[in-house]
């Protein structure tokens, strides 16, 4: 596989590059990633700040390949977040959920590629204004929060490249070689994994969590919560509850009740499967083992390659 302009950005072997997400990508995620070719995310989201440099240091010890970052900029300590991260020279740094505007710059006076995650050609161009040196465009397919437009990857990708000068990262139902090819030849220059990495050894949540992944089948993921921050849940009884809450017209605070505090720990961390949050992509139904994650950027690589040779013999 040749160098383009995200591999050579990053320094990275594999135009391929893990999504950090919360209570899944920790320091042992990240640098075995890494260590195979591809760029390891570690999720600050659900990270304090001290553990968030515990988890930068270990990673720096198990590699000296280029690993990022993932900060969500909804959540708390961020002053303290980012300054953990140029303290410890962290190489890139993915922004989601916020204003790119309001960090890039800085990072970037220390040296720091950044990256926002964006799901609408609208915020696609307001972070190439303020200066990102990529833009990861995700559909709505994705799991985690997510954008308020469902509008699904395929549909955002060309819409997106059409307006974009810089580089271009798809995310977003994509857990096989074949559509990692098919988000490349739709203009992206790599792609951001996430479901698949949740089913690794080394993806720090819950085995209960990663086995209900496994289960998972068409239809058993829903976007829902909107009028907080959308975001793409497992079926189970508190998604029921969100449901059945819905039918009363609840408000904002009603809805903020219901959910309270570390729901999201309590099912992906601590593998309460009936009243934790279970945050999965709409690709889960093809997933059918947890392996590690050097075997999943492998196979993808492998299938990517299979998948390019089956295309160039498309006949019509």
């Amino acid at each position: 596989m040749s160098q383009n302009r995200i591999t050579s950005l990053f320094g990275i072997k594999y135009p391929l590059i893990q999504a950090g997400m919360i209570w899944a990508s920790g320091w042992k995620l990240a640098s075995e990633v890494s260590k195979a070719g591809g760029l390891g995310i570690i999720g600050a989201g659900s990270m304090y700040p001290d553990i968030l440099r515990e988890h930068i240091q270990k990673c720096k010890k198990a590699t000296s390949l280029p690993f990022a970052v993932n900060v969500p900029m909804l959540y708390p300590d961020l002053d303290k977040i980012m300054g953990i991260i140029i303290e410890e020279e962290v190489p890139i740094v993915f922004t989601s959920a916020g204003n790119p505007k309001t960090w890039t710059a800085h990072l970037k006076s220390h040296g720091i590629k950044v990256v926002h995650v964006v799901s609408s050609v609208k915020f696609a161009l307001k972070s190439q204004d303020a200066g990102v040196d990529a833009v990861v465009a995700e559909g709505f397919e994705a799991g985690g929060h997510n954008g308020r437009e469902e509008t699904t990857t395929f549909t955002l990708l060309p819409m997106v490249k059409k307006d974009l000068d810089i580089p271009l990262i798809a995310a977003g139902g994509i857990a096989t070689g074949a559509g990692m090819l098919a988000a490349m030849i739709l203009g992206a220059d790599a792609v951001q994994v996430g479901t698949r990495f949740v089913a690794s050894d080394e993806a720090s949540s819950h085995i209960n969590f990663k086995n209900e992944v496994l289960k998972a089948q068409e239809g058993d993921t829903k976007l829902t919560l909107k009028e907080l921050a959308p975001v793409r849940l497992l079926k189970n009884k508190f998604y029921n509850d969100i449901e059945s809450l819905y039918t009363t017209s609840p408000s904002k605070e009603d809805l903020k009740q219901l959910l309270g505090r570390a729901r999201a720990k309590q099912g992906m961390f601590e593998g309460d499967l009936q009243e934790g949050e279970l945050e999965i992509g709409q690709i889960s139904g093809l997933i059918d083992n947890v392996i590690p994650a050097k075997m999943i950027v492998e196979n993808l690589i492998a299938e990517f390659e299979t998948a390019k040779l089956k295309a160039s013999q498309i006949e019509f």
